[in-house]
């Protein structure tokens, strides 16, 4: 994945992954509504607040916990991530402090993403056919003029006699931002332990936001 891929997953990513508390603040049951609502509202607060964020990159960690958290299932990403590394019924209180710890960690790694909004163009597709199913896709083009459009496709579950949806996933150019967190932790976790991973996590959160490093001209994955 190229320097430019990078960054514009990056910065979608905030819209949508891991990060939010039980309960949305607003209730969708249009998954295409709720991508165009939080896109805007979150793009429209970092335009809105950029004298705070030049001020102090550590406001960008108040916008996600605002605009975006309320509307990710993180519980169920974090299950998905333990899979069946740990017995989350019977450990219940350290998978609570293990998505707490994820929460923070992705709230300062999301901060750092959106440094890269430059006033892209999001585009969402006509919507899907959804029926009786609990798992959707909504498709989105990232548009920066100049630039081929990047693909990002954001999965999204309606839980079971919930009122709206949530966002579980980002597949940004057929690569899954929930898997790829699986890969990462979930051979930590069976190596180090859940509570080891949750400290690691917890450190990791307190490392102050700043602008991610650009990579060297010519570099791809």
């Amino acid at each position: 994945m190229n320097a430019l891929l990078k960054n514009l997953t990056a910065l979608l990513a905030v819209t949508t992954l891991w990060l939010a508390p039980a309960q949305a603040t607003e209730t969708f049951s249009d998954p295409n509504k709720l991508i165009e609502v939080v896109a805007d509202k979150t793009f429209s607060r970092i335009k809105a607040d950029q004298p705070l964020i030049q001020q102090d990159l550590e406001h960008l960690r108040t916008i996600v916990i605002e605009e975006l958290l309320p509307y990710v299932d993180s519980r169920y990403a974090a299950a998905t991530i333990v899979g069946r590394s740990v017995d989350i019924r019977a450990n219940q209180e350290a998978f609570n402090e293990f998505v707490s710890a994820f929460e923070q960690y992705m709230i300062g790694s999301y901060a750092g993403a959106l440094t890269y909004y430059k006033e892209q163009k999001v585009m969402i597709e006509p919507s899907r056919a959804i029926g009786n199913n609990l798992i959707t896709t909504v498709r989105t083009r990232v548009i920066d003029p100049g630039k081929p459009d990047i693909v990002i496709d954001f999965k999204l579950r309606r839980p079971r006699n919930a009122e709206t949806w949530l966002v579980i996933d980002m597949i940004a150019e057929g690569i899954s931002l929930l898997d790829s967190k699986r890969a990462e932790l979930s051979n930590l976790i069976r190596q180090q332990g859940l509570e080891r991973v949750t400290v690691m996590l917890r450190e990791k959160a307190k490392d102050p936001v700043k602008i991610p490093e650009a990579e060297p001209a010519g570099t791809a994955e």
